[in-house]
């Protein structure tokens, strides 16, 4: 018998946001792989969906290097494909846990690449995106009426940025832990920056909110799981 992989979104911190139906895979599941990176230990989605988690659950690490090298990023991603394949010919249940949504810049979407092709079957379980979270969490709301949305990864070029805010009424930015000071200015250019909120660590114990980022200084240290609203003021 051939096994089951399951994609689980675990939400953005709060284990009770996880779905219903998550927590009960996660409860029978044979095998938990969790993602990690040579140079971190622990994950914050393992800790989410530990209290679902149980004692008959194998653990699994498993590393995915987050490197510009292609031939060392291809052969971690081959090293997990191996790992993960050897527990669905076994016939077993195995969970690959995401933060947030597994679909929504997600490690998961590369491991479904890997396997989907393989003869195993797939289900992924939908989670709650951070800055749904967040808007929630704040009483913000993200968009409403005629008002266009904009998701951008701060990763993304500046001018690719620069021209996705010139148009848009609303605004995610994700992944501003390494440049916020260019977000920041964008933000102001746009009229953007005076009522927009930012949360790190949505959901967790440590949670910082950061409201209005006109006047935020541009060293500010954040960390990785940190999400922007943001809404034009003159709209």
């Amino acid at each position: 018998m051939k096994g089951k992989l399951y994609g689980i979104g675990v939400g953005p911190g709060d284990s009770e946001l996880m779905t219903v139906k998550a927590a009960r895979i996660v409860g029978e599941a044979d095998i938990i792989i969790t993602p990690k990176t040579e140079k971190k230990d622990g994950s914050v989605a393992l800790n989410i969906a530990s209290p679902y988690i149980q004692e008959h659950t194998e653990i699994v690490p498993v590393v995915f290097p987050m490197v510009l090298d292609d031939a060392t990023q291809e052969e971690g991603w081959q090293e997990a494909k191996r790992i993960i394949l050897s527990y669905l010919d076994q016939g077993k249940s195995v969970v690959f846990l995401t933060l947030g949504d597994p679909m929504f810049y997600s490690t998961y979407m590369y491991v479904y690449r890997l396997i989907e092709n393989t003869g195993h079957e797939i289900e992924t379980i939908p989670g709650v995106t951070a800055f749904c979270a967040i808007g929630s969490h704040l009483g913000y709301p993200i968009v409403e009426k005629e008002e266009v949305l904009a998701i951008v990864p701060a990763t993304a070029p500046k001018e690719k940025i620069d021209a996705v805010l010139a148009v848009a009424d609303d605004a995610v930015i994700m992944k501003v832990y390494k440049n916020f000071d260019e977000v920041q200015e964008t933000l102001i250019k746009h009229n953007m920056a005076d009522d927009a909120v930012m949360i790190s660590r949505v959901g967790l114990p440590d949670e910082q909110v950061f409201v209005g980022l006109d006047n935020m200084p541009k060293d500010t240290k954040l960390n990785y799981l940190s999400t922007i609203l943001a809404k034009r003021k003159d709209r």
